[in-house]
């Protein structure tokens, strides 16, 4: 039987040091991205992707900010389904003609996501997710009065918005996802963890200024779908204790008692591993897949890890 996979890529999969940043760059780190994925497909598992967006999101609000006394501006909403659609019309580009030079006719496609979030989240009375570029005190000064931003100042570098990071409560398109991903095509959706909104007294939605971790709707969306395995593929091979340290030490495995009692020591922190660690726990609690299993890995030690050969594999107990 195939394997059901939500693979959770990371930034480091269309944005790269090595190649910058602009589109070109992107399409080059994409046919990269691209042809491990196939892999994926080629080893006969059914494939489900979601994608950071922090990058590009950053991008949209600074165009925003340079045309802002020429055209109307575009919400937080709006930059999360644009950059959706952007960036999944480049993996899948990539994917399909990756397919196409192992003489296969699978192709992917892309899904806009919504995704329902809790007005009342805790989230909302203490924004902390940084977006967007740093601004001097005076230019953020002005923001904070005129667009009522709220901003940190981070040490030596400047000013930043902050927006609220509410956790995932529902995927709207959750049943139109499901289908195709038990038909076995490959969907590109969640991207940047969805396109936050509420619901309203009167049963319809709204959109809501704040981000979703693309990491907990992953494992939202994997144990929606009845995944076997969510991957959250990195930059490392394998989740490091002492990181960066002379004591690091990799870890093969990882129960969710050892990876709770971790992030309480400050081992996982927030911006780093920690959102990710959360996440597998997080979908290991939700999954009622008696075999699931979650893996952090590198994107080039997928396969492998699906395997069992590298990667941090992170287990019930």
């Amino acid at each position: 039987m195939p394997k059901k996979i939500v693979v959770a890529l990371g930034g480091n999969a269309i944005s790269s040091g090595k190649f910058g940043g602009d589109v070109p760059s992107q399409f080059a780190q994409s046919r990269i991205t691209a042809v491990y994925i196939a892999d994926l497909i080629d080893a006969g598992h059914h494939v489900l992707l979601t994608h950071g967006n922090g990058p590009q999101v950053g991008t949209v609000l600074r165009r925003v900010e340079l045309s802002r006394d020429e055209v109307y501006p575009i919400d937080l909403g709006l930059c999360v389904a644009d950059t959706q659609a952007g960036m999944g019309y480049m993996i899948c580009q990539c994917i399909r003609n990756e397919m196409v030079t192992r003489s296969s006719d699978v192709t992917a496609t892309t899904l806009i996501t919504t995704v329902r979030v809790n007005p009342n989240d805790p989230a909302f009375e203490n924004p902390s997710k940084p977006i967007g570029q740093y601004y001097d005190e005076e230019t953020i000064r002005e923001r904070v009065e005129t667009d009522r931003w709220v901003v940190k100042e981070i040490p030596s570098k400047g000013f930043r918005r902050v927006v609220p990071s509410p956790k995932p409560q529902e995927i709207l398109e959750i049943d139109l996802i499901h289908e195709l991903f038990d038909e076995g095509r490959v969907i590109v959706c969640c991207g940047g963890g969805g396109i936050p909104c509420f619901q309203d007294p009167s049963g319809g939605y709204e959109g809501i200024e704040a981000v979703i971790d693309k990491d907990l709707t992953s494992a939202l969306l994997a144990s929606e779908v009845d995944a076997d395995t969510l991957a959250i593929l990195t930059d490392v091979d394998k989740v490091c204790l002492n990181y960066g340290t002379p004591n690091e030490k990799q870890l093969d495995r990882l129960t969710v008692d050892e990876a709770r009692q971790y992030r309480e020591d400050g081992q996982f922190p927030e911006g780093s591993m920690g959102p990710k660690v959360d996440a597998c726990v997080d979908f290991l609690a939700r999954s009622k897949n008696p075999g699931a299993r979650a893996i952090i890995t590198s994107i080039a030690g997928c396969l492998d890890a699906l395997d069992g050969k590298t990667g941090t594999h992170v287990i019930r107990s």
